[in-house]
Formats: C-alpha cells, structure tokens, sequence
C-alpha cells in the first residue's frame, strides 16, 4: 500500500471538511442589544437659580419593539458651547440627575409598533412608567456657571481639554446646556435627546404680591411692573448681548400655586401687568404668583416667585332678573309664564303677587324649575306678579317686569 503523499492528504482533508459543513449553518450571530429610542420633549426652564427639566421617558427601542429596554434615564449638562458632542458632553459635562423606570423582566420579551402593546408582558419595578413625564430639577452653584473651553484641536477625539474661568467672553451668551439619554438593563446607552440650554445671566427682581380680582366668568391677576435700573445701579439690568442678536426683553409668568403642583396660566411671557384666568370653581381657594421673565437669544430665565395672592371663591352674583313675563287670565285662576334664564347655575325661580299696592309677597315657598305657574285666585281681584330667578349659592336677581291681571 503506497502512502498517501503530501498533496493527496490535503486534498482528502478539505473533503473531509467540506463533507462535514454541508447542511449545517454558520456561526450563531450575537444576540440583538436593543436600546431605547431618545427621552422626547425635552424642555429646560430657569426659575432663579433652579434649572427644572421635563421629558419623556422612552418606552420603544431603536428598532421600534417596545416596551423599551430601559431602567433609567441620566440628565447630564454642561457650561460651554452648544455645538459639544455626546461624547464630550458625556466625558466632560455632569451627570445633573437620574430617574428611574420600570423595565422589562425580560429585554427580548418585546412586540413590534404595529402589534398590541398588551401583548409583551409589562415592565415593572420601581420608577416611572414608560411614556410617563419624568422631572429633573439642577441647582446652580458656582461651579455650575464655570464655562469649559472647547479644545483647540477639534480633530482629536480624545483631546485633553481645559476648564475654569473663559478668558474673554464665550463666542455666544453664557448657557448651560443639557440632554438626556435612557440607559438599558446591562447599562448600555441609548439615543441622546436633543439640547436644551438655559441662560446663566442675572436672575431679574420679581414683582411685588399680585392683587385679586373675580365675576362669575374669570378671575383677574393683576401687578406692578418690575422696573430695571440702569448700569449705575446695583439693581439687575438688562445683559449685554453678542453682535447680531436681538434685544433682551422682559415680561411676566403667572403660576397657579393653589396646590403642590403648580400650573402655568400663561402660555408665554405677557408684556402687560394682568391676566385672566376663566376656571371659576365656586368655594374653591385659589393661590397665584407672578415671575419676572427675561428673554435673550431666544432664552428665557424666570425670577423668583412673587409673595402668593389668594382668594377663596366665593358665589355672591346673582343671576339676571327674568325676561317676557306674560299672564293669561282663567276661571278662578291666572296662568303666568317667562323667558328661560341662560345661567349654568341656576336654581329655580320664586313667583311673586301684591294686591291693591301692598308689598310683593312670595306665591311659591321654594325655587320652581319650570317657567310657568298658574296661581288659584278669587275672580274679580286685580294682582300684580313678578319673578326672580334665584341661583345655587342663594342669590336672588332683581324682579322681573311686573304684570297686572284679574281672574274671571
């Protein structure tokens, strides 16, 4: 038997390896890390020295599964120019928060966008919902108005870098910038939100304690203007602003404190000094302060709230004196009817007669809800009738127009 020589046994080897392969597939891919999507609506509000961030928790993936592989989503921020990358916001900035989120039990338990969300086992734990609006409040401190140069050499990735005090002013006016990114369950990095800045110039004063005023359809918040000195003064004043950028302006944020949960009544800042509010709830206590709000490049920082200015709301308008009163004599009887009042809090009406000029006495002992009455009288006596209208709270309108008619 002759041995098989070099060439002979590498070419029974690759058959051996081909023979082997075939059918079988490849290497089991790694499995898909889903992510979740970026924190949406991001928004950044600057109340004194307080930075209040809203957004909303993610509950999809980057490849449109939900619910969301996430357990928290971190807040960082940083002083310096708005055009820094995740990656230098990341390594340089400051994680300013964190929130937690309820998460899967199992990442890959998922359901496509156009599928029942009900059909992917909910996420649980402590934290937020998913989807819910999550709140990060950053205190400004010194340290946090320190601006952080950008590198020289942009080029280089991992450039070390300089902070501490800019010599000279910053190319653009002085911000702090922030953005959020969710964090899955192995601690993996999701999309980053979009920037959002707030402004690091002076806080302006706030006004002075608003008065109250109300009717039955609105209540009025009114105040007296803010007024800021001049550079001589030790007052605040309007900042100073890159070439090219429009003029700071200054107006006012009214807030609904009545509970723990304030509630801004003005959508933007108003130029004026009053506003009105139009949810009237009767015995309810209502509670308003009044921000100043300095707008530059597009920014906005409030001031300090105002002392609150409150008032129980309290019913004591009465309703309109009814309309088109009309009689129709009868046997024995005088049949009245009248407009309908338009009020929503209407309680009824009370029927009024005198007879030969005496005073008007009430005919019905209580309100009546229809718009009519008739009233069993003897024949051949003049009565005169008139109506009011009477609302929940007890107020009485003034009387309607007075009829005269006399039973058959």
């Amino acid at each position: 038997m002759n041995p098989l020589n070099p060439l002979n046994l590498l070419n029974l080897l690759n058959l051996v390896l081909l023979s082997t392969a075939c059918g079988k597939s490849g290497p089991p891919l790694p499995p898909l890390v889903r992510v979740p999507v970026a924190p949406a609506n991001i928004t950044a509000d600057r109340r004194g020295n307080d930075v209040e961030l809203q957004f909303i928790v993610p509950d999809t993936n980057t490849d449109r599964t939900r619910p969301a592989n996430i357990e928290r989503v971190d807040v960082y921020a940083i002083t310096g120019p708005s055009t820094m990358t995740d990656e230098q916001l990341l390594k340089r900035g400051t994680k300013v928060g964190s929130v937690d989120v309820k998460a899967p039990k199992d990442p890959n338990d998922t359901v496509n966008e156009d599928e029942p969300a009900e059909d992917a086992e909910p996420a649980v734990g402590k934290g937020l919902d998913q989807g819910a609006v999550a709140h990060v409040t950053e205190t400004l401190t010194p340290t946090a108005k320190i601006y952080v140069a950008p590198t020289k050499d942009d080029k280089k990735k991992d450039a070390a870098t300089t902070s501490g005090p800019l010599i000279g002013p910053p190319p653009e006016l002085p911000a702090r910038t922030y953005a959020a990114v969710g964090v899955s369950t192995r601690g993996k990095r999701g999309q980053w939100s979009k920037r959002v800045t707030a402004p690091l110039v002076d806080v302006p004063p706030p006004p002075g304690e608003p008065k109250l005023t109300y009717t039955e359809k609105e209540v009025t918040v009114t105040w007296t203007p803010v007024i800021l000195r001049t550079e001589t003064a030790t007052e605040p004043v309007l900042p100073s602003r890159p070439l090219g950028m429009a003029a700071p302006s200054l107006g006012y944020t009214v807030y609904d404190v009545s509970t723990d949960a304030a509630q801004k009544i003005t959508k933007a800042p108003v130029d004026g000094t009053k506003v009105t509010d139009a949810r009237i709830a009767w015995g309810e206590k209502r509670c308003y302060v009044v921000r100043s709000a300095l707008t530059v490049g597009g920014m906005t920082i409030e001031s300090d709230p105002s002392p609150p200015a409150c008032e129980t709301l309290t019913d004591t308008f009465p309703p309109a004196a009814p309309k088109g009163l009309r009689s129709v004599a009868g046997e024995g009887s005088i049949s009245l009817i009248w407009d309908t009042n338009a009020e929503s809090d209407l309680a009824g009406y009370m029927v009024y007669r005198s007879t030969a000029g005496g005073p008007m006495e009430p005919v019905t002992p209580s309100p009546i809800q229809e718009t009519s009455f008739t009233d069993k009288v003897a024949a051949g006596v003049r009565f005169v009738y008139a109506i009011k209208a009477v609302d929940k709270a007890g107020n009485a309108s003034e009387y309607s127009e007075r009829v005269e008619e006399t039973a058959r």
